[in-house]
């Protein structure tokens, strides 16, 4: 029961890696609320959640406006009255080699995956602010740190990410709020499945550990980094690849 009494905010909390975390900090103690645009599935998790014997909320958030996150974040407080933890999962892809890519992919990428961020990063600090206490996990991506072909938008969304923890990190270290990020490799996911075999099997020739990562991979890392145990650590980028990139 490390977050025991906790109040922890998961974005794209519905599914994948999002789901997994959620559900984790739920094992541990933590009342959930989760932002995604899927409220048939988000509703569900929630379901499970509950199931647990925690608190939980749904809310359908476009985390692009950030009128609308400042919305949902304050009815967090008028129901749960603070917001401990914020992990900004909430990510898209749509991919296509460079001169192919439109504009609105590239625009659509970025908005949700590092303006997302940064807006439900601004919305849940004033907050935390005003506690003095608050961690903030952001999942980033190894595409962030080596790119990939085909990925122009995903990977300048999840440089700009882990970019964007360090400077959070240390606008925020007085007021007691930590901010990091992690940046998982090959997780299988929905995402993730709809890849040609062929590119999973090359993907795999280049992992140490000789194997895929799980949503639950992701989720165990998460839930150090807004533990008691990480309180000495921010403005980091934990890499939960099998060894895929060794910085």
């Amino acid at each position: 029961m490390r977050l025991k009494d906790k109040v922890a905010l998961v974005t794209g909390g519905a599914r994948g890696i999002g789901r997994s975390i959620a559900m984790l900090f739920a094992k541990e103690g933590a009342d959930i609320v989760i932002w995604d645009v899927n409220m048939q599935e988000a509703e569900k998790t929630c379901a499970d959640i509950e199931g647990l014997g925690r608190k939980a909320m749904a809310s359908q958030v476009d985390v692009t406006k950030y009128a609308e996150v400042e919305e949902s974040l304050n009815k967090i407080l008028d129901k749960f009255a603070k917001v401990d933890i914020l992990v900004n999962n909430a990510g898209i892809t749509k991919d296509a080699l460079l001169l192919r890519m439109s504009e609105a992919d590239w625009d659509a990428v970025i908005n949700v995956n590092l303006k997302g961020t940064f807006n439900c990063t601004k919305a849940a600090s004033k907050a935390m602010i005003k506690q003095r206490l608050g961690k903030i996990v952001n999942i980033a991506s190894i595409i962030g740190i080596i790119g990939n072909a085909g990925q122009a938008n995903y990977s300048a969304s999840k440089a700009g990410i882990i970019a964007l923890t360090k400077t959070s990190a240390k606008e925020l270290a007085s007021r007691n709020v930590n901010v990091n990020a992690i940046a998982p490799g090959f997780i299988q996911t929905e995402m993730t499945a709809k890849l040609p075999p062929e590119l999973k099997e090359k993907m795999l020739a280049n992992i140490p550990l000789n194997k895929f990562g799980s949503p639950d991979d992701v989720a165990r890392a998460c839930l150090f980094l807004v533990s008691s145990e990480a309180d000495y650590i921010t403005g980091q980028t934990i890499i939960v690849d099998g060894g895929m990139v060794m910085a």
